[in-house]
Formats: structure tokens, sequence, C-alpha cells
């Protein structure tokens, strides 16, 4: 599924993976900590920048495979004056961020007037250009990616929360099983299918609506 990327690639993957990644997980801290939670805020997590957000493994895997991960943002629901609907808004708040970031990032790939950038200033034209149009594309597969129903994704969560609640615990018993099922999923080719369902079409649909 995924391939070595070379170092034109990684100079455009690094930046726009970190931004996601950055994006993804301030975005679950924020939630957080607006429906009463400040455990990642009082951690450090409560931020943009990339540092504190970074998983050593994750920011790897960018290296070796082109694609990756970051640090679980802590949420304790103790402080949540409904627990089980404030996990799911906050499991639901990643995905929504890198897609509102995908629609940015459209946005101003369609609406920059690359044709008309003199030649004095290919020079970063160019990557700008490559940096947004990977960056549609990446945004919505980390996007679809955690909406799977897979414990720990955040898709999961979401799911947790509209079952009820014996269903729910029954269907969380699967976590410690969770990393297993992607890996079998990833490396069997089943998730092919789903990227192209998903992933193509929406990534199509955010150029098209600017463009």
């Amino acid at each position: 599924m995924f391939g070595l990327p070379s170092a034109r690639d990684l100079a455009i993957l690094i930046p726009v993976f970190l931004m996601a990644l950055t994006v993804h997980e301030f975005a679950h801290a924020w939630v957080a900590d607006r429906l009463g939670d400040a455990t990642a805020r009082l951690r450090g997590r409560l931020t943009l920048n990339p540092l504190p957000h970074l998983d050593p493994i994750g920011t790897l895997a960018i290296l070796f495979i082109g694609f990756g991960w970051a640090r679980p943002v802590p949420v304790d629901g103790r402080s949540f004056r409904h627990p089980r609907r404030d996990f799911m808004l906050v499991a639901a708040a990643g995905p929504a961020s890198n897609l509102l970031l995908a629609a940015i990032m459209a946005f101003l790939f369609e609406m920059l007037p690359w044709r008309t950038v003199g030649q004095e200033w290919h020079w970063l034209a160019l990557p700008v250009y490559s940096m947004l149009r990977a960056g549609v594309s990446i945004n919505v597969l980390l996007m679809v990616f955690n909406l799977l129903p897979v414990p720990p994704l955040d898709g999961s969560r979401v799911l947790a929360g509209l079952l009820p609640v014996r269903q729910a615990l029954t269907y969380s018993r699967l976590e410690p099983y969770g990393f297993l099922i992607i890996f079998l999923l990833s490396f069997s080719g089943l998730l092919g299918p789903i990227y192209r369902m998903a992933v193509r079409p929406i990534t199509l649909a955010l150029f098209m609506m600017w463009g």
C-alpha cells in the first residue's frame, strides 16, 4: 500500500504530514479542553507546535513508508459532563480537522494564480503548489484512515458513542487486538478498495468545490 518515498517526495511529505498530524492532535486537545478535560492542556498538547505531538516511530515511518502518526492526546473522561457523548466529540474532532484543513488547502490550490507567477518566483511557487496538492490528499487519507471503526482509531470512539451501552462495552474488548487488525488490513490489501472508494472521490470533490 505504501512505498519507499524519494528524497523529493520526502521534502513535500514531511512538512505536510507534520501539519496534518499536529492539527489533528490539537483538535482533539482543544475539544477535550472545551468540554472540561484540561489533561491535554496541562501536558502541553494544546499547541500547534508539532514537537509535543511527535511520535518517534510514527515520524520515522514517514521517512521509510511515506505514512506516519502522532502521539495520542491524553483524555480523562472523568472531567466530562456527558462522558459517552463527549468522548465521541473529542474523537470526531481529529478527522473533522483534517477535512477542514484539506478544504482550506484545496481552496488555496485553486485560488492562487499559479499561471501568472513570474519566472523569478518559480522556485517558491513550485514546492508550495506540490505541498498544497499533496496536502489535500494526505489530510483526506488521514481522515478516512482514522474513521475506520477499529480500536483505537477515532472511528471506533465515535461508533462506541453511538452504540447502546452493552454493545459498546462488548465492542471495546477489541481494543487489545486493534493494532493487529490494522496491520492485517494494511498488508492484506483490503484497505485498498476502501481508499479508492473514499479518498479519491472526496479529494476530487474538494478540488471541484473551488474549481
